[in-house]
Protein backbone atom coordinates (compact mmCIF):
# COMPACT_ATOMS: atom_id res chain seq x y z
CA UNK A 1 0.00 0.00 0.00
CA UNK A 2 1.09 3.36 -0.83
CA UNK A 3 1.70 5.40 2.15
CA UNK A 4 -0.86 8.37 3.60
CA UNK A 5 1.31 11.00 3.33
CA UNK A 6 1.50 10.51 -0.52
CA UNK A 7 -1.73 9.62 -1.08
CA UNK A 8 -3.15 13.28 0.71
CA UNK A 9 -0.83 15.10 -1.83
CA UNK A 10 -2.53 13.14 -4.74
CA UNK A 11 -5.54 15.55 -4.88
CA UNK A 12 -3.37 18.52 -4.87
CA UNK A 13 -0.81 17.51 -7.28
CA UNK A 14 -3.33 16.58 -9.70
CA UNK A 15 -5.09 19.65 -9.83
CA UNK A 16 -2.38 20.92 -11.95
CA UNK A 17 -3.96 18.76 -14.93
CA UNK A 18 -6.86 20.61 -16.14
CA UNK A 19 -7.91 17.87 -17.94
CA UNK A 20 -8.87 16.34 -15.05
CA UNK A 21 -11.45 18.99 -14.00
CA UNK A 22 -15.05 17.86 -13.77
CA UNK A 23 -14.69 14.45 -15.82
CA UNK A 24 -13.06 10.94 -15.24
CA UNK A 25 -10.32 10.06 -17.41
CA UNK A 26 -9.42 6.45 -18.20
CA UNK A 27 -7.40 6.64 -21.84
CA UNK A 28 -4.09 7.70 -20.56
CA UNK A 29 -3.22 4.30 -23.08
CA UNK A 30 -4.34 6.66 -26.06
CA UNK A 31 -3.17 9.96 -24.56
CA UNK A 32 -1.91 11.42 -21.00
CA UNK A 33 -3.81 14.69 -20.31
CA UNK A 34 -1.14 17.38 -19.72
CA UNK A 35 -0.22 18.90 -16.50
CA UNK A 36 -0.65 23.26 -16.54
CA UNK A 37 3.11 23.23 -15.63
CA UNK A 38 3.70 21.41 -18.83
CA UNK A 39 1.64 23.99 -21.06
CA UNK A 40 3.47 26.84 -19.36
CA UNK A 41 6.87 25.53 -20.01
CA UNK A 42 5.66 24.87 -23.84
CA UNK A 43 4.22 28.40 -24.13
CA UNK A 44 7.93 29.61 -22.47
CA UNK A 45 9.66 28.02 -25.16
CA UNK A 46 7.68 29.26 -27.90
CA UNK A 47 7.78 32.43 -26.69
CA UNK A 48 12.01 32.23 -26.10
CA UNK A 49 12.45 31.02 -29.46
CA UNK A 50 11.08 34.43 -30.75
CA UNK A 51 12.72 36.27 -28.68
CA UNK A 52 15.79 34.82 -29.48
CA UNK A 53 15.07 35.10 -33.55
CA UNK A 54 13.95 32.06 -34.93
CA UNK A 55 16.85 30.74 -37.05
CA UNK A 56 19.44 32.96 -34.95
CA UNK A 57 23.00 31.73 -33.42
CA UNK A 58 21.52 32.44 -29.85
CA UNK A 59 18.62 30.10 -30.96
CA UNK A 60 20.29 27.46 -32.51
CA UNK A 61 22.58 27.18 -29.09
CA UNK A 62 19.64 26.95 -26.97
CA UNK A 63 17.81 24.16 -29.18
CA UNK A 64 21.06 22.31 -29.32
CA UNK A 65 21.13 22.58 -25.21
CA UNK A 66 17.44 21.71 -24.70
CA UNK A 67 17.64 18.47 -26.82
CA UNK A 68 20.90 17.52 -24.56
CA UNK A 69 18.73 18.23 -21.67
CA UNK A 70 15.91 16.27 -22.96
CA UNK A 71 18.13 13.12 -23.37
CA UNK A 72 19.77 13.59 -20.62
CA UNK A 73 15.99 13.58 -18.73
CA UNK A 74 14.66 10.81 -20.51
CA UNK A 75 17.69 8.46 -19.95
CA UNK A 76 17.37 9.17 -16.05
CA UNK A 77 13.56 7.58 -17.05
CA UNK A 78 14.96 4.95 -18.69
CA UNK A 79 18.12 4.05 -16.64
CA UNK A 80 20.24 4.49 -19.27
CA UNK A 81 22.63 7.32 -20.48
CA UNK A 82 22.00 9.77 -22.70
CA UNK A 83 24.38 9.03 -25.72
CA UNK A 84 21.77 5.96 -26.35
CA UNK A 85 18.59 8.01 -26.91
CA UNK A 86 17.45 9.69 -29.62
CA UNK A 87 14.16 11.70 -29.80
CA UNK A 88 11.57 10.96 -32.54
CA UNK A 89 8.02 12.26 -33.13
CA UNK A 90 6.35 9.34 -31.29
CA UNK A 91 6.55 5.35 -31.15
CA UNK A 92 5.58 4.43 -34.94
CA UNK A 93 8.52 6.34 -36.18
CA UNK A 94 11.03 5.21 -33.42
CA UNK A 95 9.80 1.37 -34.83
CA UNK A 96 10.25 2.03 -38.50
CA UNK A 97 13.97 3.50 -37.56
CA UNK A 98 15.26 0.13 -37.10
CA UNK A 99 13.14 -1.72 -38.96
CA UNK A 100 14.20 -0.10 -42.12
CA UNK A 101 17.69 0.61 -40.63
CA UNK A 102 18.47 -3.58 -40.86
CA UNK A 103 20.46 -4.44 -43.54
CA UNK A 104 18.10 -7.00 -44.62
CA UNK A 105 18.74 -10.00 -46.97
CA UNK A 106 16.19 -12.24 -49.33
CA UNK A 107 15.35 -15.40 -46.96
CA UNK A 108 15.46 -13.51 -43.76
CA UNK A 109 12.68 -13.65 -41.03
CA UNK A 110 10.70 -11.24 -38.52
CA UNK A 111 9.28 -12.58 -35.50
CA UNK A 112 6.14 -10.81 -34.25
CA UNK A 113 3.41 -11.68 -31.19
CA UNK A 114 0.14 -11.56 -32.52
CA UNK A 115 -0.97 -8.88 -30.38
CA UNK A 116 1.25 -5.81 -32.02
CA UNK A 117 -0.04 -2.48 -33.06
CA UNK A 118 -0.71 -2.15 -36.92
CA UNK A 119 1.06 0.64 -37.74
CA UNK A 120 4.14 -2.07 -36.58
CA UNK A 121 2.27 -4.81 -38.63
CA UNK A 122 2.04 -2.53 -41.78
CA UNK A 123 5.39 -1.83 -41.61
CA UNK A 124 7.36 -5.30 -41.63
CA UNK A 125 4.73 -6.23 -43.85
CA UNK A 126 6.29 -3.77 -46.87
CA UNK A 127 9.80 -4.85 -45.64
CA UNK A 128 8.92 -8.09 -46.66
CA UNK A 129 7.06 -7.26 -49.73
CA UNK A 130 10.51 -5.21 -50.70
CA UNK A 131 13.11 -7.62 -49.79
CA UNK A 132 11.76 -11.12 -49.86
CA UNK A 133 11.41 -11.51 -45.96
CA UNK A 134 8.93 -13.62 -44.24
CA UNK A 135 7.55 -13.03 -41.27
CA UNK A 136 5.23 -14.71 -38.57
CA UNK A 137 3.77 -14.89 -35.61
CA UNK A 138 3.74 -16.49 -31.67
CA UNK A 139 0.84 -16.87 -30.15
CA UNK A 140 1.44 -14.56 -26.78
CA UNK A 141 -2.37 -14.07 -26.65
CA UNK A 142 -2.84 -16.94 -25.17
CA UNK A 143 -0.49 -16.55 -22.43
CA UNK A 144 -2.66 -13.70 -20.99
CA UNK A 145 -4.30 -15.95 -18.50
CA UNK A 146 -1.50 -18.06 -17.46
CA UNK A 147 1.76 -19.64 -19.73
CA UNK A 148 5.26 -19.09 -20.18
CA UNK A 149 5.44 -15.97 -23.02
CA UNK A 150 9.36 -16.44 -23.07
CA UNK A 151 9.41 -20.11 -23.77
CA UNK A 152 6.07 -19.33 -26.48
CA UNK A 153 9.05 -17.37 -28.43
CA UNK A 154 11.88 -19.28 -28.57
CA UNK A 155 9.58 -21.99 -29.92
CA UNK A 156 8.64 -19.67 -32.75
CA UNK A 157 12.08 -18.74 -33.27
CA UNK A 158 13.52 -19.52 -37.10
CA UNK A 159 17.44 -20.51 -37.48
CA UNK A 160 16.65 -17.12 -40.12
CA UNK A 161 15.09 -15.05 -37.60
CA UNK A 162 17.04 -11.67 -37.45
CA UNK A 163 14.58 -9.64 -35.42
CA UNK A 164 12.30 -10.40 -33.02
CA UNK A 165 9.00 -7.08 -33.19
CA UNK A 166 7.41 -7.43 -29.19
CA UNK A 167 5.55 -4.99 -26.77
CA UNK A 168 6.83 -4.21 -23.23
CA UNK A 169 2.72 -4.48 -22.16
CA UNK A 170 0.68 -5.18 -24.51
CA UNK A 171 -1.85 -2.61 -25.59
CA UNK A 172 -4.89 -4.78 -25.78
CA UNK A 173 -4.64 -6.94 -22.46
CA UNK A 174 -2.38 -4.82 -20.72
CA UNK A 175 -0.52 -8.16 -20.22
CA UNK A 176 3.82 -7.38 -19.19
CA UNK A 177 5.69 -9.26 -20.67
CA UNK A 178 9.27 -10.66 -19.20
CA UNK A 179 11.34 -8.63 -21.65
CA UNK A 180 14.57 -10.15 -20.11
CA UNK A 181 13.89 -13.63 -20.23
CA UNK A 182 12.84 -13.15 -23.48
CA UNK A 183 15.99 -10.89 -24.65
CA UNK A 184 17.92 -14.12 -23.58
CA UNK A 185 16.27 -16.45 -25.69
CA UNK A 186 17.33 -14.59 -28.64
CA UNK A 187 20.60 -13.61 -27.72
CA UNK A 188 22.11 -16.91 -26.57
CA UNK A 189 21.38 -18.75 -29.64
CA UNK A 190 24.25 -19.43 -32.79
CA UNK A 191 22.79 -16.21 -34.82
CA UNK A 192 21.67 -14.03 -32.21
CA UNK A 193 18.44 -12.17 -32.99
CA UNK A 194 17.95 -8.68 -32.69
CA UNK A 195 15.01 -7.00 -30.08
CA UNK A 196 12.90 -4.10 -30.86
CA UNK A 197 10.57 -2.94 -28.44
CA UNK A 198 7.18 -1.47 -28.76
CA UNK A 199 7.23 0.39 -25.50
CA UNK A 200 4.32 2.81 -26.18
CA UNK A 201 2.31 1.37 -22.38
CA UNK A 202 5.61 0.68 -20.44
CA UNK A 203 7.32 4.56 -20.36
CA UNK A 204 6.03 6.33 -17.52
CA UNK A 205 4.10 3.37 -16.55
CA UNK A 206 6.87 0.72 -15.40
CA UNK A 207 10.07 1.28 -13.41
CA UNK A 208 12.43 0.33 -16.50
CA UNK A 209 16.17 0.09 -16.20
CA UNK A 210 17.23 -0.52 -20.21
CA UNK A 211 20.49 -1.96 -20.05
CA UNK A 212 19.32 -4.64 -17.89
CA UNK A 213 16.64 -5.71 -19.98
CA UNK A 214 19.53 -6.02 -22.65
CA UNK A 215 16.95 -4.91 -25.07
CA UNK A 216 18.32 -3.72 -28.49
CA UNK A 217 15.65 -1.16 -29.62
CA UNK A 218 13.15 0.43 -27.21
CA UNK A 219 10.60 3.06 -29.17
CA UNK A 220 8.76 5.14 -26.75
CA UNK A 221 6.41 8.24 -26.64
CA UNK A 222 6.29 11.19 -24.09
CA UNK A 223 2.57 11.99 -24.70
CA UNK A 224 0.96 8.98 -22.89
CA UNK A 225 2.21 7.74 -19.48
CA UNK A 226 4.36 10.43 -19.22
CA UNK A 227 1.65 13.04 -19.87
CA UNK A 228 4.17 14.78 -21.87
CA UNK A 229 3.24 17.00 -25.40
CA UNK A 230 1.98 14.85 -28.57
CA UNK A 231 4.56 15.05 -30.98
CA UNK A 232 7.70 14.18 -29.03
CA UNK A 233 9.25 10.56 -28.20
CA UNK A 234 12.69 8.64 -28.42
CA UNK A 235 14.43 5.38 -29.27
CA UNK A 236 16.71 3.81 -27.29
CA UNK A 237 19.24 1.99 -28.99
CA UNK A 238 21.95 -0.50 -27.14
CA UNK A 239 25.24 0.97 -28.32
CA UNK A 240 26.76 -2.70 -29.45
CA UNK A 241 23.47 -2.87 -31.86
CA UNK A 242 24.50 0.50 -33.52
CA UNK A 243 26.54 -1.64 -35.77
CA UNK A 244 23.89 -3.40 -37.10
CA UNK A 245 21.62 -0.25 -38.06
CA UNK A 246 22.02 2.32 -40.42
CA UNK A 247 20.25 5.70 -40.32
CA UNK A 248 16.62 5.20 -41.79
CA UNK A 249 16.12 9.04 -42.00
CA UNK A 250 19.02 11.08 -42.91
CA UNK A 251 19.76 14.62 -42.12
CA UNK A 252 22.06 17.81 -40.44
CA UNK A 253 20.99 16.59 -37.00
CA UNK A 254 22.19 13.00 -37.30
CA UNK A 255 25.92 13.71 -39.31
CA UNK A 256 29.31 14.93 -38.96
CA UNK A 257 30.52 17.12 -41.25
CA UNK A 258 34.16 18.66 -42.36
CA UNK A 259 35.22 22.56 -42.53
CA UNK A 260 33.76 22.68 -45.82
CA UNK A 261 30.17 21.04 -44.39
CA UNK A 262 30.42 18.09 -46.66
CA UNK A 263 29.10 14.86 -44.66
CA UNK A 264 31.81 12.82 -43.17
CA UNK A 265 29.54 10.22 -41.33
CA UNK A 266 26.98 9.45 -38.48
CA UNK A 267 27.53 10.85 -35.32
CA UNK A 268 28.26 8.51 -32.85
CA UNK A 269 25.60 8.64 -30.54
CA UNK A 270 21.69 7.63 -30.60
CA UNK A 271 21.82 11.47 -32.25
CA UNK A 272 22.95 9.51 -35.06
CA UNK A 273 18.98 8.26 -35.99
CA UNK A 274 17.74 12.20 -35.40
CA UNK A 275 16.84 14.02 -38.71
CA UNK A 276 16.51 17.69 -38.68
CA UNK A 277 14.10 20.49 -37.77
CA UNK A 278 11.15 19.38 -35.60
CA UNK A 279 8.66 21.30 -32.60
CA UNK A 280 11.85 22.49 -30.21
CA UNK A 281 9.58 23.72 -27.58
CA UNK A 282 7.77 20.40 -26.90
CA UNK A 283 11.21 19.30 -25.62
CA UNK A 284 10.71 21.65 -22.56
CA UNK A 285 7.25 21.08 -22.32
CA UNK A 286 8.63 16.83 -21.95
CA UNK A 287 10.98 17.61 -19.65
CA UNK A 288 8.41 19.38 -17.47
CA UNK A 289 5.75 16.69 -17.40
CA UNK A 290 8.51 14.45 -16.29
CA UNK A 291 9.87 16.62 -13.51
CA UNK A 292 6.14 17.20 -12.53
CA UNK A 293 5.57 13.45 -12.45
CA UNK A 294 8.83 12.98 -9.76
CA UNK A 295 6.87 15.21 -7.63
CA UNK A 296 4.62 12.22 -6.43
CA UNK A 297 6.50 9.60 -5.37
CA UNK A 298 9.17 7.12 -6.85
CA UNK A 299 8.73 5.30 -9.98
CA UNK A 300 8.22 1.76 -8.32
CA UNK A 301 5.15 3.23 -5.76
CA UNK A 302 3.88 5.21 -9.31
CA UNK A 303 4.09 1.83 -10.79
CA UNK A 304 1.89 0.10 -7.50
CA UNK A 305 -0.22 2.74 -7.08
CA UNK A 306 -1.58 2.57 -10.87
CA UNK A 307 -1.69 -1.75 -10.36
CA UNK A 308 -3.53 -1.24 -7.15
CA UNK A 309 -5.96 0.82 -8.74
CA UNK A 310 -6.55 -1.12 -11.61
CA UNK A 311 -6.80 -4.71 -9.65
CA UNK A 312 -9.26 -2.19 -7.74
CA UNK A 313 -11.29 -1.75 -11.14
CA UNK A 314 -10.70 -5.43 -12.26
CA UNK A 315 -11.94 -6.33 -9.32
CA UNK A 316 -15.30 -4.88 -9.27
CA UNK A 317 -15.87 -5.07 -13.04
CA UNK A 318 -16.08 -8.48 -13.20
CA UNK A 319 -18.69 -9.00 -10.41
CA UNK A 320 -20.87 -7.18 -13.32
CA UNK A 321 -23.54 -9.26 -15.03
CA UNK A 322 -22.93 -9.13 -19.05
CA UNK A 323 -19.09 -8.36 -18.66
CA UNK A 324 -16.26 -10.50 -19.09
CA UNK A 325 -12.55 -9.39 -18.58
CA UNK A 326 -10.40 -10.22 -21.17
CA UNK A 327 -8.01 -11.37 -18.42
CA UNK A 328 -8.83 -13.69 -15.49
CA UNK A 329 -6.28 -12.75 -13.41
CA UNK A 330 -5.22 -9.69 -11.25
CA UNK A 331 -3.84 -7.05 -13.92
CA UNK A 332 0.08 -6.16 -13.34
CA UNK A 333 -0.15 -2.56 -15.79
CA UNK A 334 -2.79 0.18 -15.75
CA UNK A 335 -4.57 -1.41 -18.56
CA UNK A 336 -8.44 -3.57 -18.03
CA UNK A 337 -9.87 -4.62 -21.32
CA UNK A 338 -13.46 -6.34 -20.85
CA UNK A 339 -16.05 -7.46 -23.28
CA UNK A 340 -19.73 -6.62 -23.03
CA UNK A 341 -21.51 -9.93 -23.69
CA UNK A 342 -25.46 -9.69 -25.44
CA UNK A 343 -26.69 -13.01 -25.55
CA UNK A 344 -23.50 -14.72 -23.95
CA UNK A 345 -21.34 -13.24 -26.84
CA UNK A 346 -19.25 -10.53 -26.67
CA UNK A 347 -20.77 -7.44 -29.00
CA UNK A 348 -19.01 -4.97 -30.74
CA UNK A 349 -22.22 -2.79 -30.90
CA UNK A 350 -22.52 -2.84 -27.22
CA UNK A 351 -18.97 -1.90 -26.84
CA UNK A 352 -19.18 1.43 -28.59
CA UNK A 353 -22.12 2.32 -27.57
CA UNK A 354 -21.08 1.74 -24.15
CA UNK A 355 -18.07 4.00 -24.75
CA UNK A 356 -20.03 6.63 -26.22
CA UNK A 357 -22.84 7.05 -23.52
CA UNK A 358 -20.28 7.17 -21.01
CA UNK A 359 -18.46 9.91 -22.76
CA UNK A 360 -21.62 11.91 -22.28
CA UNK A 361 -21.22 11.77 -18.82
CA UNK A 362 -17.59 13.02 -19.03
CA UNK A 363 -15.99 9.22 -18.24
CA UNK A 364 -13.88 8.56 -20.61
CA UNK A 365 -12.80 4.67 -22.35
CA UNK A 366 -12.53 3.63 -25.60
CA UNK A 367 -12.71 0.23 -27.95
CA UNK A 368 -10.26 -1.51 -29.16
CA UNK A 369 -10.18 -3.85 -31.96
CA UNK A 370 -8.14 -6.27 -31.65
CA UNK A 371 -9.71 -8.56 -29.28
CA UNK A 372 -12.80 -6.37 -29.96
CA UNK A 373 -13.04 -4.96 -26.18
CA UNK A 374 -13.69 -2.05 -24.32
CA UNK A 375 -10.25 -0.51 -22.45
CA UNK A 376 -9.90 1.48 -19.45
CA UNK A 377 -6.53 2.73 -18.10
CA UNK A 378 -5.63 3.13 -14.44
CA UNK A 379 -2.80 6.01 -13.71
CA UNK A 380 -1.40 6.57 -10.32
CA UNK A 381 -3.42 9.85 -10.99
CA UNK A 382 -6.11 7.85 -10.96
CA UNK A 383 -8.80 8.23 -7.52
CA UNK A 384 -10.40 5.24 -5.58
CA UNK A 385 -13.30 7.05 -5.72
CA UNK A 386 -13.16 7.83 -9.79
CA UNK A 387 -12.93 3.74 -10.01
CA UNK A 388 -15.67 3.11 -8.24
CA UNK A 389 -17.62 5.21 -9.79
CA UNK A 390 -16.68 4.32 -13.39
CA UNK A 391 -17.98 0.46 -12.22
CA UNK A 392 -21.11 2.23 -11.05
CA UNK A 393 -22.19 4.02 -14.49
CA UNK A 394 -20.72 0.65 -16.42
CA UNK A 395 -23.67 -0.58 -14.66
CA UNK A 396 -26.12 1.70 -14.64
CA UNK A 397 -25.42 1.60 -18.33
CA UNK A 398 -26.23 -1.73 -19.24
CA UNK A 399 -28.65 -2.33 -16.60
CA UNK A 400 -30.63 0.23 -18.91
CA UNK A 401 -29.42 -1.33 -22.29
CA UNK A 402 -29.37 -5.53 -21.09
CA UNK A 403 -31.45 -5.80 -17.89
Amino acid sequence: MIDSSLSDSLVAHRQQFPALVGKQYFNYGGQGPMAQTTLDAILAAYQRVQALGPFSGAANQWVMAEAAQTRAAIAAELGTTADTIALTEDVTVGCNIPLWGLAWKSGDHVLLSDCEHPGVIAAVQEICRRFGVAYSFCPLLETVNGGDPAAVVAQHLQPNTRMLVISHIFWNTGQVLPLETIVEACRYRPNPVLVLVDAAQSVGSLPLDLPTLGVDFYAFTGHKWLCGPAGLGGLYVRPSAMEHMAPTFIGWRGITTDAAANPTGWKPTGQRYEVATSNYPLLAGLRAAIAHQAEWGTASQRYQRLVELSQRLWSQLQELPYLRMVRQTPPDSGLVSFWVLENGEPSPTWHKRLVDELETQGVFLRTLQAPNCVRACTHYLTLESEVDELVAAVAAALKRGLA
